[in-house]
């Protein structure tokens, strides 16, 4: 490992490492949701919509634009770990939309046209849980980034 590279992890601040962390396991689940065996039953995974029936673990209902989003969203953490503000906003953020995400879930007919993403009550209740962790994380480790600049 160059110097360059360890003086950089060392700069690393708390919420520079939560948005990094949170950005791999986006990327992560991205990619499961690819993986047959993982995601099942894989052959009705669709592009998009409720008729989509393939799920995550067994559990979670995706679909190809579900795991591309949680794709894109892992690039965003990594890309705005870069600097201790930016990755604050990815967290909060982020969280803000996954419980706006909760709110559709809730509010909209699963068998309905309008559930484009598609979402289950277990994607509902992950959802909830995202939201509130994401926020929570970008809070109070931003919180913790600031007070040692401050030092």
């Amino acid at each position: 490992m160059t110097s360059t590279t360890q003086a950089r992890r060392m700069s690393r601040t708390p919420v520079q490492t939560g948005a990094a962390l949170v950005g791999a396991v986006f990327l992560l689940v991205g990619i499961l949701g690819f993986i047959p065996g993982v995601t099942t039953p894989y052959d009705t995974l669709q592009f998009a919509a409720h008729h989509s029936e393939a799920k995550l673990l067994g559990l979670f209902q995706v679909s190809v634009l579900h795991n591309i989003v949680h794709l894109l969203f892992g690039v965003a953490g990594f890309a705005m770990a870069r600097a201790a503000a930016s990755a604050r906003t990815f967290l909060i953020g982020g969280g803000v939309v996954y419980l706006v995400l909760w709110l559709y879930g809730l509010l909209v007919d699963h068998d309905s046209a309008a559930n484009f993403v598609p979402v289950n009550s277990a994607d509902n209740w992950l959802h909830l849980a995202l939201g509130v962790a994401m926020i929570a994380l970008g809070v109070l480790l931003g919180r913790r980034s600031r007070a040692s600049a401050r030092s």
